[in-house]
């Protein structure tokens, strides 16, 4: 559940920052286009109001009425509108009333009857800079140029204005996107968020929960009930294993028993020696196919939850002294370390015997000439360490080895008398004891620790 929390924030987190950086794309391409039409309507208006005096002043001057020609140089908005009549020598004859330039606002004379524009950077006072139209006219008085020059300080004013709110409103719009869609992705993704809760706590042993359907029908519901319908199809298949496993074991155990009480006969009495030979590899096959129908038959039972334990105040070190003692017994050769203090836990004696016995039958396995077997007390727990000098565990198998069948290629095979199963079992019992097994980071042999809860303690034992 930890690992999976950071990538739903992910998911959430990068839906809302592309949502954003989305918005943010549309909002600039939107008020570009809307920032190059207002500028171009608001030039146009420019030009016109330009051209409107122009056509006024001209008029005044084909028909020479004095009076329309001072209404018409006289401008609604002083400053914002500059008027000038220019002769045919370049001279300023008549202008708006008002402060301005004695020279002319532009050089350009076009013909009677055409009209020609430019923008000039020229200012007065804060207005600036100005549209320039110049229109030239045919007077009673000879030749003569109208020039009007119109601000555009309310086009810039409309466009600072634009591009301000675009600055101030597009991170705004953005961060609200994101954080809307931040919270509805995380809506969208709770019923997600419950089927990897679920789906997180189903193992070989609870194959029959399923995970939780959402009210809504949607996609989300609809691969909550393609899983669970996977998950009836595994829950059929693992039962159908399981039994298969448990009837053929349970089958094996009569003919098996037969072949072995009928090695026991035959090794009783005289035979030939290469006779002899086969009935010791008959008897110790028997014995090894035996304990491998007595592993699956324990296994079949913990994957059903039909393993049950019996609870009871076990010693500890009378189970480690029996297992040395075994070893001493089956292994002469091999010399036994480690020390042992009286640990007593709760559990079923049986079972934990047997998770001691795999484990030391795997050292006694892999043991040059020396296996350890210490017991003691690390806190709360007992802790039993079972080592041998033989070949290490590399760091990549030292779970790998924990599951079912699986032999290590340079130091475990079939010719061992290992049946894959041991290691995988000790685990199980460890498991259903509330400890822990688990190998020891060793560079020269192996060592398998065992943790369990532990009880009273007494004296240290002799080694």
């Amino acid at each position: 559940m930890r690992r999976l929390l950071p990538r739903r924030l992910g998911i959430r987190l990068r839906s809302a920052i592309a949502a954003g950086l989305v918005v943010a794309v549309a909002t600039v391409l939107a008020g570009a286009v809307l920032l190059v039409t207002a500028r171009g309507i608001l030039l146009d208006n420019v030009t016109t109001a330009a051209t409107d005096r122009v056509d006024q002043v001209a008029a005044a001057l084909r028909t020479g009425n004095q009076a329309a020609l001072d209404a018409a140089l006289s401008p609604a908005e002083p400053g914002r509108t500059l008027v000038q009549v220019v002769d045919s020598a370049g001279r300023v004859v008549r202008s708006s009333p008002g402060p301005g330039p004695d020279r002319p606002l532009s050089a350009s004379r076009p013909e009677p009857g055409r009209v020609a524009g430019e923008t000039g950077r020229m200012r007065m006072g804060r207005h600036g800079p100005f549209r320039v139209l110049a229109a030239g006219v045919e007077t009673p008085s000879g030749r003569q140029t109208v020039l009007v020059a119109q601000s555009l300080e309310t086009v810039n004013e409309a466009t600072g204005a634009i591009v301000a709110a675009l600055l101030a409103g597009m991170p705004l719009l953005a961060l609200v996107v994101g954080v809307a869609t931040f919270v509805f992705v995380g809506r969208t993704l709770r019923p997600v968020e419950a089927m990897t809760g679920r789906a997180a706590t189903i193992t070989a042993t609870n194959l029959d929960a399923r995970l939780p359907v959402p009210d809504s029908d949607d996609e989300i519901a609809a691969l909550a009930s393609t899983m669970n319908t996977m998950l009836d199809r595994i829950e059929v298949a693992s039962a159908a294993q399981r039994r298969f496993v448990a009837d053929a074991s349970h089958e094996l155990r009569s003919p098996l028993a037969t072949i072995h009480a009928n090695a026991d006969l035959l090794r009783a009495a005289v035979l030939e020696e290469s006779a002899e030979r086969s009935v010791t590899r008959i008897h110790r096959e028997s014995t090894r196919l035996a304990r491998l129908v007595e592993d699956l038959l324990l296994l079949a039972r913990a994957d059903d939850g039909a393993l049950r334990l019996r609870r009871a105040e076990v010693d500890l070190d009378d189970l480690v002294f029996a297992a040395r003692e075994r070893v001493a017994v089956e292994r002469p050769g091999l010399r036994v370390e480690g020390d042992v203090v009286a640990v007593r836990v709760i559990g079923d004696a049986d079972q934990l015997h047997r998770l001691l016995r795999n484990l030391v039958d795997n050292a006694m396995r892999h043991a040059r000439d020396r296996i350890t077997i210490t017991l003691g007390r690390a806190g709360e727990q007992a802790e039993i360490v079972v080592g041998n000098d033989g070949p290490g565990i590399a760091a990549p198998d030292r779970e790998k080895i924990f599951d079912r069948f699986v032999r290590l290629d340079d130091s475990r095979s079939r010719q061992d008398g290992g049946t894959g199963l041991g290691l995988s079992i000790a685990r199980e019992i460890a498991v259903r004891h509330d400890g822990t097994l688990t190998v020891d980071d060793l560079t020269d042999g192996a060592a398998f620790r065992l943790r369990l809860p532990a009880g009273t303690t007494g004296a240290a034992s002799p080694p």
